[in-house]
């Protein structure tokens, strides 16, 4: 039987830095891992988790790189999907890892090098800008989390992390089918290259209509299960919803912060890019998530600000990507 884990949080941004202050919070033992800036801060003034109800100051351990690992640790991957083999690479590889990421790669990225892996489907709204700082939004809850065996069942270790989550301040959950929900959380987060691009969009933007509905039909010729969109819902409830932390709103999603900190790299070839690789694989037309993914890595290696690209431009951009789509689908027939 697992009596206790130590939670090595390798990221410690939006998502990594929320789930360790959390965990941190209701007395679980943690360690940040954590680079540059920010890992100074928060060795220095420890981590400055915000939230809608107060302003906290956590003395979470920190480190910025592999430490010698016990027999109860557990690592949680908290970069983004870019990340993903080099984070990983340092670390001794008998210890479980948990991928608490958006994308569906990186399970079995982990797996080529991990024997025991597990996929997190992370709902958590917040927002990680400066050094040592960390705002997550959601309430009452601060995150809908459910984790899994990868590819698939639970165990203990997973059912003990969802009780630790769920008694931090979450709704953690233990599922067998965590890659269904992953699936579905990769067709919302579609949308990520479209907020970094341009800002926020309506649910009657035509563009994003597009994205979704290539997102669906890819996975669907796939034969890959996601769940629907009112089961998400249902499943988070009135749990979760964002709240304004310190009067202010939530800036933009985990694209969008990677463009306003200029980092130079952008996630999204594990997302649109993701439908873009079964697209062709499938023989699937998915034009409007090849631009979205083009122009997202563009605007990361020039270092452009988020929300500057006009949503006529991006429009544009898509209906002559269609154009040629359906030009070329014609000169195959």
């Amino acid at each position: 039987m697992i009596a206790i884990m130590r939670y090595i949080v390798i990221g410690a941004g939006a998502v990594g830095g929320t789930i360790g202050g959390r965990l941190f919070q209701a007395g679980h033992e943690v360690l940040l891992v954590a680079r540059g800036a920010h890992r100074d801060a928060l060795a220095r003034d420890g981590l400055r988790l915000l939230t809608p109800e107060a302003e906290h100051r956590l003395d979470v351990p920190v480190a910025d790189g592999p430490v010698r690992l016990r027999d109860d640790d557990v690592l949680v991957l908290a970069v983004k999907s870019q990340d993903t083999v080099a984070a990983l690479e340092p670390w001794p590889r008998h210890a479980p890892v948990v991928c608490a990421q958006n994308g569906v790669a990186n399970e079995r990225m982990a797996l080529r090098r991990f024997e025991r892996v597990y996929g997190m489907c992370v709902w958590l709204p917040a927002l990680h800008l400066e050094p040592g700082t960390v705002a997550a939004y959601g309430a009452p809850k601060s995150g809908l989390l459910q984790v899994g065996r990868y590819p698939g069942g639970t165990d203990e270790l997973s059912e003990r992390f969802a009780a630790d989550l769920s008694a931090s301040g979450f709704l953690g959950l233990a599922v067998p089918d965590v890659m269904r929900w992953k699936y579905a959380k990769l067709v919302g987060n579609l949308g990520n290259a479209y907020d970094a691009l341009c800002g926020d969009w309506t649910g009657s933007d035509p563009v994003m209509e597009r994205v979704f509905a290539e997102g669906r039909a890819v996975l669907d010729a796939a034969g890959i299960a996601y769940a629907s969109m009112e089961e998400e819902r249902g499943r988070r409830g009135d749990q979760v919803e964002p709240r304004p932390v310190g009067g202010a709103g939530r800036g933009g999603g985990s694209s969008w912060q990677s463009l306003a900190r200029s980092s130079g790299s952008i996630e999204t070839d594990y997302l649109n890019g993701e439908i873009v690789l079964l697209g062709r694989e499938l023989g699937v037309p998915t034009p409007a998530n090849e631009v979205l993914q083009r122009e997202a890595g563009r605007f990361a290696r020039e270092h452009l600000p988020p929300g500057s690209m006009p949503p006529q431009e991006l429009a544009a951009l898509v209906d002559a990507a269609l154009v040629d789509a359906a030009l070329a689908g014609t000169a195959s027939a």
